[in-house]
């Protein structure tokens, strides 16, 4: 009984709700009218209701969206911002060790002099040698006269003792010899003091030299190895740039080697010559000039990684966007059959600004078959990028192009089913995800 009344209510309510209404013409004395049933006004007012809702929902989601890309927007501002800040950083460290590569020299050349004062002093040692040498050989031969007058006085004294008896005239002659012998002992001892005083200077000259030695060596070693500590910091700091480049090469699913050969002005140049085996080095400094050698290299593949890097087209081509093709095995959007997708489709609205995502040089812009409107660009080191199904075209062949610049509007052309952008990166000819490009640069923004 319940459920029959509630029609029979619900029914009354409408027709008192929309009660049935007729509309009288009158024209040339014929009198016409219309008759609108029950039925139509309540339709007609729920499909009114319907409308309303649906464009007030529609306007509310309008402005969410916006909300969120102008959101996005300011967030891909502030990593462009970001990797900007961090290439200043890198020139800035370069900087750093050119100061560096200056105090090294100047510290070098204090070295020189100091080595040079050291020979000064040998020089001066062998010198004073000499004439030790020359004051040893004097006083052998004082040595000599004071033992032939001691052979004289002991024969004068004999034939006094046998003269004495016979002829005391004798006295004055013997105290002649005697005043003469005490004259050469005084001589004698005046020389064994002098060379005395001789051996005394000398051995302080000697220790005085030995302590200026310790004190040059101890100087020379505490310069090396505060140099060869700087030189160590900046080796790992380079290593650590390396291995962070690299990283990010990887990360694109590129041979960081196979992309510095395949551009020949960042190549290892060639060389060669027969081997001839190095003698030991034991120079003051060689250990520090070999770890200059090795920071050398590392700076020269820095800067090598970093010239590739520029080239790199790291950032997607679209502000916005999203996938909706994957790179690789796919079916075909036309017939649905499978087939091999060497790029990736990034669907956006219609006429969305494309940038570049690294500097190069179209190498075609135009009508490409089932690209429709295509652009490719070399970026240099085996680097090309291509855009296809463009809806407009903003660069020409052989135009030289920076990061992020504009080149074409996305579009509905060639062999498409809807706006979006097929994008393709190759190395070598070969073709390689550019969602992996995509990765490496997320992980070039984070650090």
């Amino acid at each position: 009984m319940i459920n029959q009344k509630r029609p029979k209510t619900l029914r009354g309510r409408v027709r008192r709700w929309f009660p049935e209404r007729q509309f009288h013409i009158r024209t040339e004395g014929h009198v016409k009218f219309f008759r609108v049933s029950t039925a139509f006004q309540a339709i007609s007012t729920c499909l009114l209701i319907g409308a309303l809702i649906w464009t007030g929902f529609a306007s509310w989601s309008f402005t969410q969206h916006t909300q969120i890309v102008n959101l996005k927007n300011n967030q891909i501002s502030n990593a462009r911002l970001a990797y900007h800040s961090l290439l200043g950083e890198v020139a800035e460290y370069q900087k750093k060790f050119t100061g560096i590569t200056e105090d090294l020299e100047s510290n070098h050349s204090m070295m020189v002099g100091l080595v040079e004062k050291n020979s000064s002093l040998r020089q001066s040692l062998n010198s004073v040698s000499r004439k030790l040498v020359a004051t040893q050989s004097e006083r052998e031969m004082i040595e000599a006269a004071r033992e032939t007058l001691k052979d004289n006085l002991s024969e004068i004294e004999n034939q006094l003792r046998e003269t004495a008896s016979r002829n005391f005239s004798l006295k004055d002659n013997l105290s002649s010899v005697e005043n003469n012998l005490q004259s050469v002992l005084e001589e004698r001892n005046m020389a064994l003091f002098e060379g005395a005083r001789v051996r005394s200077e000398l051995k302080t000259l000697e220790n005085r030299r030995r302590q200026e030695i310790a004190s040059l060596e101890d100087r020379i070693n505490q310069l090396q190895d505060d140099q060869e500590s700087t030189v160590e910091r900046l080796a790992n700091r380079a290593i650590q740039t390396i291995e962070s480049h690299e990283k990010i090469i990887d990360l694109a699913g590129i041979d960081a080697m196979k992309l510095l050969n395949a551009d020949s002005n960042l190549s290892v140049v060639g060389q060669g010559g027969p081997f001839i085996p190095a003698t030991a080095d034991d120079e003051p400094g060689a250990q520090l000039r070999a770890n200059l050698d090795n920071l050398d290299g590392y700076l020269n593949r820095v800067e090598a990684l970093q010239a590739v890097m520029k080239r790199m087209p790291l950032t997607p081509p679209l502000n916005t966007y999203r996938i909706t093709s994957s790179f690789g095995k796919r079916r075909d959007p036309k017939n649905n059959k499978w087939s091999a997708h060497y790029g990736l489709d990034l669907a956006s609205h219609l006429k969305s600004t494309i940038y570049s995502p690294a500097a190069g040089k179209v190498t075609f812009a135009g009508w490409k078959g089932n690209y429709g409107r295509m652009i490719e660009i070399d970026h240099g080191a085996g680097i090309k990028t291509r855009y296809g199904h463009l809806h407009k075209i903003s660069v020409k062949k052989g135009q030289k192009i920076k990061f992020r610049d504009k080149i074409g509007l996305l579009g509905n052309s060639g062999r498409s089913t809807g706006a979006h952008l097929h994008y393709e990166i190759m190395f070598r000819g070969k073709s390689i995800n550019p969602a992996n490009f995509f990765k490496a640069g997320q992980y070039v923004f984070k650090e």
